[in-house]
């Protein structure tokens, strides 16, 4: 018996009894679906991660008094290290050489932003910043410009939206030149940003950007707490331009020789690391769930197959009387379980792909397709059905001719 009859005859035993394969079936579309939907969600939230903090620029990192991602109890000698201040940017601006460009960073208020009788809600997020921050930080301006050199130097009350802010205050007419009130300060907005969409739940398109000097004067407190953005010449310059930075930091901020940094320097990669570990245990959790529902459809399949080898006992025997070998029997029942595993399989998959998009769909991330777990899956079904099909396999191969055609 050739493989294309084995394959014509196992479609015909699973046409001939429809529901016990439906029902075996679908104990192993639920087991792959359970992988392999798992392991797409993750890599939509991989894809996610990875689109997100490519965005903020591929050699830009961040220096601040926290880590970028702090876990457990507070450490109190972190949170009694002096302040990065605008005077310690200032001095790092001046003797860095490597850098292309350093950028304050400091989130003011969260307020509502006026312009006549329209307002937005009381939760945009008011920054103030440097002139390079767009840049650094992979943002775009849809109209106007950004923030000068200028704006910075005289503090000068000047202001650029988010999209998000513009369209809620500038339905209408067009934003630029205009005058919108900050808690009752006046500023003129000279650009909008294109839109950037969310990281993490936050939009990025529901801020205001204004120069650092003036939000100083106007909120005080010039030694307060602040970040800096840093853009290195080009990525193979990133470690360089951070063991400059690091050095001239410490420096200025009179750490000892034998002292750890009194600051943070947070990179893309150190920010996707803690991701990465975190989906990478999403993913074998998933993996586990699983591969719990594909042992129990194994179990399905033994048990298929076992009722299968009852009922066709005759079958086996008449067979046998007209020369069929325990090999083409054995190699018949195992091409059967072979077959009923890869259409759960294959379903299973393509449902787990479909599952595991829904997040992506819904919030509007790229899709991602896990073909190594894809054809994991492929292969892991097989293995399934030999593994749970050998014994069913060869009972019937073991089966004596005479016994079996008087089998009733």
């Amino acid at each position: 018996m050739n493989l294309t009859e084995s394959l014509r005859m196992a479609w015909e035993t699973l046409r001939g009894n429809k529901l016990r394969s439906l029902l075996t079936l679908l104990g192993m579309i639920i087991g792959v679906f359970s992988v392999i939907a798992a392991v797409t969600a993750v890599g939509v939230i991989d894809v996610y991660f990875t689109e997100s903090f490519r965005g903020m620029g591929a050699h830009t990192f961040y220096v601040s008094k926290y880590p970028g991602i702090q876990m457990g109890p507070d450490d109190p000698s972190i949170r009694n290290r002096p302040n990065l201040t605008y005077d310690d940017m200032l001095a790092l601006r001046s003797r860095s050489r490597l850098a292309s460009s350093i950028s304050p960073d400091e989130t003011f208020t969260f307020t509502s932003i006026d312009f006549g009788a329209e307002s937005t809600d009381p939760n945009i997020q008011v920054r103030g910043v440097g002139e390079d921050w767009a840049i650094n930080n992979g943002f775009e301006i849809a109209e106007g410009r950004f923030l000068t050199e200028d704006d910075i130097r005289y503090g000068r009350p000047v202001i650029v939206l988010g999209s998000i802010v513009a369209e809620r205050l500038f339905q209408v007419e067009q934003a630029l030149g205009k005058d919108v009130r900050i808690e009752g300060h006046r500023f003129q907005v000279v650009g909008v940003m294109a839109e950037k969409g969310s990281f993490l739940g936050d939009s990025n398109d529901d801020i205001v950007w204004a120069p650092i000097t003036r939000m100083f004067s106007l909120y005080g407190n010039p030694d307060r707490n602040i970040a800096y953005d840093v853009r290195a010449p080009s990525p193979e310059l990133l470690t360089a331009t951070i063991d400059e930075v690091t050095g001239i930091l410490r420096s200025i901020r009179r750490v000892k020789p034998e002292e750890e940094n009194n600051f943070e320097v947070v990179t893309n990669d150190a920010l996707t690391g803690p991701f990465q570990a975190f989906t990478s245990v999403l993913t074998m959790g998933g993996a586990g769930i699983g591969l719990i529902a594909l042992l129990a459809a194994g179990v399905g399949i033994m048990n298929i197959m076992l009722v299968s080898v009852t009922e066709r006992t005759r079958e086996i025997g008449i067979r046998k009387a007209l020369g069929a070998t325990r090999r083409a029997i054995l190699t018949q029942f195992l091409v059967e379980a072979i077959f009923l595993c890869q259409i759960g399989g294959l379903v299973g998959i393509l449902l787990g792909v479909l599952g595991g998009n829904m997040m992506a769909l819904a919030f509007d991330i790229s899709p991602a397709f896990p073909w190594a777990w894809a054809l994991g899956g492929v292969f892991g079904v097989t293995v399934i059905a030999l593994i749970f099909g050998v014994y069913p396999a060869y009972k019937a191969a073991r089966l004596r001719p005479i016994e079996a055609l008087r089998y009733e």
